[in-house]
C-alpha cells in the first residue's frame, strides 16, 4: 500500500522533520523493523497533538500528558502495538479503540484503508477531531463511545488496536475480529501489563503474550 505524506507542518529544532526522523532512529535501534511503519511515524507530526507547552519533548520516547486523565503512549508503543498488528501485510478496514489525542489513529490512516476509532471522553474526542481534520486525514472516522462495545454496524475489522488495558478483551471486540483478523491490547491491572496478540482463527482465538507494557486504564461508559 503506497504512503500518502500528511502535511509536514515543519518547524525548528524540536519540532523539525529532522527531529522526527532522530526518533525514528531510536525506534529501529529498539528493534522495530517494519519500514511501513517506520515510515508512517517519520511523517506525523507528533508535537501537533499535544500541548505547545509539551511540544519540546513531543519526540521523546516517553508518554505525555493531554488532559482528562490521559496520555499520548510512548512512540516505541505505538510502533510496536501497529508492527504487530500488520505482521507485514496491508491492512484494511481497522478500529482502534481509545482515540486519546488522535495520533495514533494519524499514525494508522498511512497504514490502513479505513480507520475507526473511539474515545469515551467527549471533551477530548473533539481535540482529537480538530486536530485530525487540521491534517486533512480523510480515511480516519472517530466518534464518541464506549469502546467495549466497539462498532458493530461496521464490523468485521481485519486489525483493532486498544490503546488502553483492560483485563480482558471485551468480548464484544472479538466478535467484531474478522477471521484471520488480528487484536492487540495493552491486559492487566497497576504495573502488571503485558502487551497481548489475538488472532481470530475459524474455530477458535489464538492468544500470545508479547512485553510488558504500561497504559491508561480501560474504562468503560462515556464522559
Amino acid at each position: 500500500m503506497a504512503i500518502v505524506r500528511v502535511n509536514r507542518h515543519d518547524g525548528i529544532g524540536m519540532t523539525s522533520e529532522r527531529t522526527r526522523l532522530r526518533m525514528v532512529d531510536r525506534l529501529r535501534e529498539k528493534g522495530i523493523k517494519d519500514v511501513d511503519v517506520l515510515t508512517a511515524m517519520s511523517l506525523v507530526p507528533r508535537h501537533v497533538f499535544v500541548s505547545e507547552a509539551l511540544s519540546i519533548r513531543a519526540y521523546e520516547d516517553t508518554a505525555l500528558p493531554i488532559g482528562f486523565g490521559q496520555t499520548i503512549s510512548h512512540p516505541y508503543s505505538v510502533a510496536r502495538m501497529l508492527e504487530v498488528l500488520r505482521n507485514g501485510q496491508d491492512l484494511q478496514r481497522v478500529l482502534e479503540v481509545g482515540c486519546g489525542c488522535g495520533y495514533q489513529a494519524v499514525v494508522l490512516s498511512k497504514l490502513a484503508r479505513e480507520v475507526y476509532s473511539i474515545e469515551r471522553i467527549a471533551s477530548l474526542l473533539g481535540q482529537a477531531r480538530r486536530t485530525v481534520r487540521s491534517l486533512r486525514i480523510a480515511n480516519v472516522k472517530v466518534q464518541h463511545g464506549d469502546g467495549h462495545l466497539g462498532i458493530p454496524d461496521i464490523a468485521p475489522f481485519d486489525g483493532i488496536i486498544l490503546a488502553a488495558a483492560g483485563v480482558e478483551a471485551p468480548p464484544a471486540l472479538l466478535a467484531q475480529l474478522a477471521v484471520g483478523g488480528r487484536l492487540v491490547m495493552p491486559r492487566g491491572v497497576g504495573e502488571s501489563q503485558q502487551m497481548v496478540l489475538i488472532e481470530r482463527q475459524a474455530d477458535a482465538y489464538h492468544e500470545q503474550v508479547l512485553e510488558m507494557v504500561h497504559f491508561v486504564p480501560l474504562l468503560p461508559g462515556v464522559a
